[in-house]
């Protein structure tokens, strides 16, 4: 029996404790700091999830046998870097490993080096430089800040004048301080989007089922971008030629060139790919399990989470042995009112139990008060989950959970998977 502790607080960790809590290997479970959802899977510790030295000190002081890192900061700041240093395994890359993520700049260096299809890019470290480099590019054009902005650092501009305006919000405003210290000025790509995942143990790579995820607020991709407003798992332009594709063209050069420049990948990689009309080119790459990526994927796994994240952590993964179901998932994230804006939280959520009974319900910005009352506490507040043996039927468990979900302010996007599931089903209509 092991002692797990997940680090983080939102709907993806919340999938992973779920996931993780059906292991017959796993002995205590702890989540730091949780939410609402995972209190009834693991015992909540009150510590931030970018509070490194007090993860380690719990982690020696309860016998943790495997820490899963969920978000990207703490593995930027070398959480397992520090944890290894006291002989305890995590699941999650080192700090020089999740550059691939907290650097945009370092990820296009090694894209560019090892000549893995991308978008061409310029790097700016002022507002002159960056004003000049605009002159090479048509619009639209793909501003991005260097560092991590917790999901806020693209911006798409489509003018000159936008694109001024933006520039000057980060270098003279410094609305995103210093994680737009340097700026990306990228090609904009057109194509349809594509989330691959894939465990990596720094030498072996073993793909999860692909996903399409859904950054902008609004139907229609309409709206400011979010930290995800939804999902839903294996579209069917992710076929089995595509993939072995992306495998071999992308996920492996990467992995290998991480290797040998001394930082080899351990947890899992993703990669945020646009499949254009000259084939598959990456967004980006984050060095964790995305939100909403992991509520779709993790429902599918049959086996045993905490053996396959186990064998990754001591780097002995055995990509055959890793099995997935092929029904379909789809999620709808419900937001707080204002969200990605200011929001208000406390409100009192209504409709939970509903929901879970034909569907998954992982709590995001969620929090139990002393009398038992589920409120919202952040501004993606649950991610509903619908599974079935088709998207069609996937789609209408998830919408039909969530709108029994209520709190002062709701919202969410009804146009998930609609193209996707109408295509399979010409009866099929947005929900």
């Amino acid at each position: 029996m092991i002692n797990v502790l997940v680090v983080g607080g939102g709907a993806r960790e919340h999938a992973l404790s779920w996931a993780l809590a059906r292991s017959d290997r796993l002995g205590e479970l702890f989540c730091a700091p949780g939410n609402a959802g995972t209190a009834g899977l693991a015992t909540n510790l009150p510590i931030a999830a970018d509070a490194v030295d007090e993860l380690v000190n719990v982690a020696a002081e309860r016998a943790i046998g495997l820490v899963v890192v969920g978000p990207e900061a703490p593995l930027a700041e070398g959480l397992v870097d520090r944890l290894a240093a006291r002989g305890i395994r995590a699941f999650g890359p080192t700090a020089g490993a999740a550059r691939i993520e907290a650097s945009k700049a370092w990820a296009k260096g090694l894209l560019q080096a090892r000549g893995v299809a991308t978008a061409r890019a310029e790097l700016a470290g002022t507002l002159a430089e960056a004003r000049s480099h605009l002159d090479r590019f048509s619009y639209p054009v793909v501003l991005k800040a260097d560092g991590l902005a917790g999901g806020k650092g693209v911006t798409i501009v489509r003018t000159r004048a936008e694109a001024d305006a933006q520039l000057d919000n980060l270098f003279v405003a410094r609305t995103l301080g210093g994680a737009a210290d340097c700026v990306l000025i990228e090609e904009f790509l057109s194509g349809r989007e594509l989330s691959v995942l894939a465990f990596s143990d720094g030498e072996r790579l073993a793909l999860l089922p692909p996903a399409r995820d859904y950054k902008s607020l609004g139907d229609g991709d309409r709206g400011p971008n979010t930290g995800g407003m939804g999902g839903y798992s294996a579209p069917e332009l992710a076929s089995p030629e595509l993939l072995a594709q992306v495998q071999t063209d992308i996920m492996a050069p990467v992995v290998a060139a991480m290797a040998a420049a001394g930082h080899p990948f351990v947890g899992v990689l993703y990669a945020g790919l646009m499949l254009t009309p000259d084939g598959p080119r990456v967004l980006e790459f984050n060095c964790r399990f995305g939100d909403p990526e992991a509520q779709v994927l993790l429902p599918l796994l049959d086996g045993d989470l905490l053996a396959g994240l186990e064998a990754v952590a001591d780097r002995r993964l055995e990509p055959r042995a890793l099995h997935w179901r092929s029904e379909r998932t789809c999620g709808v994230v419900l937001a707080s009112g204002g969200y990605p804006g200011p929001f208000t939280t406390g409100h009192p959520i209504a409709g939970l139990a509903e929901a879970a009974a034909d569907a998954l319900v992982f709590h995001g910005g969620t929090a139990r008060q002393g009398d038992g009352t589920v409120v919202t506490a952040g501004g993606r507040v649950v991610t509903v989950v619908g599974r079935g043996a088709d998207l069609v039927t996937a789609r209408s468990r998830a919408y039909a959970g969530a709108r029994k979900v209520q709190f002062d302010g709701r919202h969410f996007r009804t146009d998930l998977a609609a193209d996707a599931s109408a295509h399979a089903d010409p009866s099929a209509r947005p929900a």
